[in-house]
């Protein structure tokens, strides 16, 4: 379901934390539309933390540390990421108001950004919205092979250490399906989320001033540390 009526131009970052905690949340239909839009899909993608998995190979890849991964340190380069051109992809939902909004949630504290690195350049990442203990993923990029993939293996080792209860991935593509995402009904997602928002997380509780290694993130995922 979507709505553009209510994507006013008076939206701000309290008013999407809102609309997150009411299963809402907003796009735009290009890059280069300066209007947005409220959606709510019937069936809500979600990652089970539980139930995440790690390919062999990408947990070979994400050990091996020949990536960098840092949380917090280039938000603005991760939405710009994410909102650029990718291979089968010319055009994103991305807009102005979108980087906007959410940079003012990272202001806020309750959005943020894993970046993953090789030789200091900035090669992958992600970005999403906390709120109590649900996570919201809105984008990810890559410019080298498995950047995203590990940028999404290490984002799930911090929600599980932090306490989080939901990883809601809005919806689901070929390549979330194999890392566990399903979808559920509106009505169990709703269910999962009012439960998830009223518990509080720690996202900072793996260090956000150091890297965590990549051995690191999958023990937390496997449950041995």
């Amino acid at each position: 379901m979507t709505s553009r009526e209510s994507a006013s131009s008076e939206i701000t970052p309290q008013v999407l934390l809102r609309a997150y905690a009411c299963g809402i949340f907003p796009m735009a239909e290009s890059a280069d539309d300066p209007t947005l839009f409220w959606v709510e899909p019937e069936l809500r993608g979600v990652i089970p933390l539980d139930g995440f998995r790690v390919a062999s190979r990408l947990a070979r890849s994400v050990r091996s540390d020949a990536f960098t991964v840092t949380v917090d340190t280039a938000f603005k380069a991760v939405i710009a990421g994410c909102a650029a051109p990718q291979p089968g992809r010319d055009d994103t939902w991305i807009n102005k108001r979108i980087r906007d909004l959410y940079l003012g949630l990272h202001e806020l504290g309750h959005c943020h950004s894993v970046e993953v690195w090789q030789n200091d350049e900035l090669v992958g990442g992600l970005y999403g919205v906390s709120l109590g203990r649900a996570f919201f993923g809105e984008s990810m990029f890559h410019r080298a092979r498995d950047a995203s993939k590990v940028a999404l293996v290490h984002l799930v080792a911090r929600l599980i250490a932090g306490g989080f209860a939901l990883l809601d991935t809005q919806y689901v593509t070929e390549h979330l399906r194999s890392f566990g995402a399903v979808e559920i009904p509106r009505r169990r997602y709703t269910t999962l989320l009012d439960r998830a928002i009223k518990g509080s997380a720690d996202f900072s509780k793996l260090p956000i001033d150091r890297p965590v290694s990549g051995a690191r993130a999958l023990d937390i995922i496997a449950g041995r540390a």
